[in-house]
Formats: structure tokens, sequence, C-alpha cells
């Protein structure tokens, strides 16, 4: 079984640079596993790495979809398998790097996705309803995956509502895993943590971040959408239409993105395979054991 190595944790952790340097070091390429950096013209938004700081590093799955179309975490799993296989054909280190969990995991395990076609009057049905209708919805049907999906992304909410409805509930996922992995979490405690959301969040900000939005916005992207998308474009699209202010936004914004790297802390500390590591020197310890 060909090996893959994970570099994963809570956003803002630093998960890119320790990559990078990694990947170097073991002449390696990166796979993103971010749901929102697939997507062209999100850059600053989701975090997306630059030309220059991935430093003649392969990347793979970044920019590989509009940000007007569907995209699953099925239709990921395909990509991540083929650009790791091509890694691997290469005689190159495959790096899984990302924070979103549903698509690292459908790699990691070989997740089986139901085959179901799209309900397009179910979605748009569902598409007019806020996010707590949706929940409450998904919740009668199946209380279990209520438990453990972005209760945020009305995406997922509605996919997960339309999975339901077809099988009567949100069927369990065989696995069928491909690689021998090693997960390697990226370890920050959560003081450290908010200090370093902060600072990513006023950079980014100065670089344009609100600029980038207006950008999608007259490239046709729906002020719906955008909000779709969750923290960075929720509250720059709500702050755009004037139902913020800059520093309201820059508020909600913190406790929002806070929030969203506890839910990842809660999704990954259920999983013993995770090595939890602090620094560079430790992670190359346990890559070098590994790929011996």
């Amino acid at each position: 079984m060909d090996k893959l190595i994970v570099i994963l944790g809570p956003t803002a952790s630093g998960k890119t640079s320790l990559s990078i340097k990694l990947a170097k070091r073991f002449n390696g390429a990166v796979i993103s596993a971010d749901s929102r950096q697939v997507y062209k013209g999100m850059d600053l938004g989701a975090g997306k790495v630059t030309k220059k700081e991935m430093a003649g590093i392969p990347h793979y799955l970044l920019d590989v979809v509009s940000p007007k179309q569907r995209f699953s975490a099925a239709q990921y799993q395909k990509m991540a398998f083929r650009a790791i296989d091509k890694v691997i054909k290469k005689g190159q280190t495959p790096f899984l790097v990302g924070g979103s969990a549903f698509y690292i995991y459908s790699v990691v395990e070989g997740w089986q996705f139901p085959s179901l076609k799209a309900n397009l009057k179910l979605r748009q049905r569902l598409a007019k309803k806020p996010v707590n209708q949706l929940l409450a919805i998904l919740k009668k049907l199946d209380q279990k995956r209520a438990k453990n999906i972005d209760v945020s992304n009305s995406r997922r909410l509605i996919r997960a509502i339309e999975i339901a409805k077809a099988f009567g509930k949100v069927p369990k996922l065989q696995k069928v895993p491909r690689y021998n992995c090693l997960l390697l979490g990226v370890k920050k405690d959560q003081q450290q943590l908010v200090k370093l959301i902060r600072l990513r969040l006023l950079e980014r900000l100065k670089q344009g971040m609100a600029a980038e939005v207006k950008k999608l916005r007259a490239a046709g992207l729906s002020w719906k959408k955008l909000d779709d998308f969750g923290l960075e474009y929720r509250w720059l699209a709500r702050y755009l239409r004037g139902k913020v202010t800059k520093g309201q936004m820059i508020e909600c914004l913190q406790k929002d993105i806070e929030h969203f790297a506890k839910r990842q802390m809660t999704w990954f500390k259920k999983d013993s395979r995770i090595e939890w590591v602090t620094t560079k020197t430790q992670a190359a310890k346990l890559i070098k054991k590994f790929i011996n």
C-alpha cells in the first residue's frame, strides 16, 4: 500500500508553512484538503498559499473549480486520488494538507459515497431556508448526522437532507482505504491560536480581502452564495452591504473563526491515530521513521 503523509489541524495553526518545509526535506508535493481553496478567485479569504510561499513545491487541487459551481466531497475525493497517484508515480512523497475534515477523511479512509442524482427541485426549495431551519429538518431525518455536520454550511446541510430523504437516513459510509497514512496534527494552545487568528485576519484585510469579495460579486456571485461560503466571505459580504460596521465585521469574524477552529479540533481529537506535533523536528522524525 502506497504511503501518504497527512498534515492537519485547526485554521491558522501553520499547516501550510510546515508542509512546505517538510515537502522540501522529503522530496514531496502538496495536495490541498481545503473546501474553499478549490475555488478560483477565493485566495485571501480562503488562506490560499501564494506562488512565492510555495517555494517551488508542487501544489495540487488549488483553483480547480468556479465558485459558481457546486463541488462535492465525492468530486474532491476523485481528484485527490488522481493527484496523489500522480505524485507517487513521479517518485515524490505526497502530503495531504488541510483542515477540512470531511475532505481529509474521505481520502484517508477511502469513503464510498452513495450514488445519488441531484434533486434540483428539493435543493431550490431548501436553498430559501436559513441554516437553523435546515438543521431542524435534518435532525428529524437523521439525528446522528445532524450532530456531526458543519451547522453553518447550508450546502452541506442541503446535501445531507437530500441523501436522508432518498435513503431514509444518511447511510453509513463504507470505507476502502487506498493508502497507508501517517496523520500529523499541528498543535497550538488555545491562547496562541486566538492570537494567530487575529494576526492573520488583520493581515488579510490589509492585503485586500474586501476587494477580493467585491471582485467575486462583480463576477456574478450572489450575496447568498458568498454568505454560504461562510466565515470571511459571509462577514465581508455583510459589511459591503452595510449590514455591519467594519469593527463589528472584524469582531464577529474573529469569534466565528475561533468557533470554527474549535469544531475542527472536536473532530480531530476523536482520532487516536493522529500524532500531535509542535515543531518541524518532531514531524520530520516521525516522517523519517514512517517512510523508511
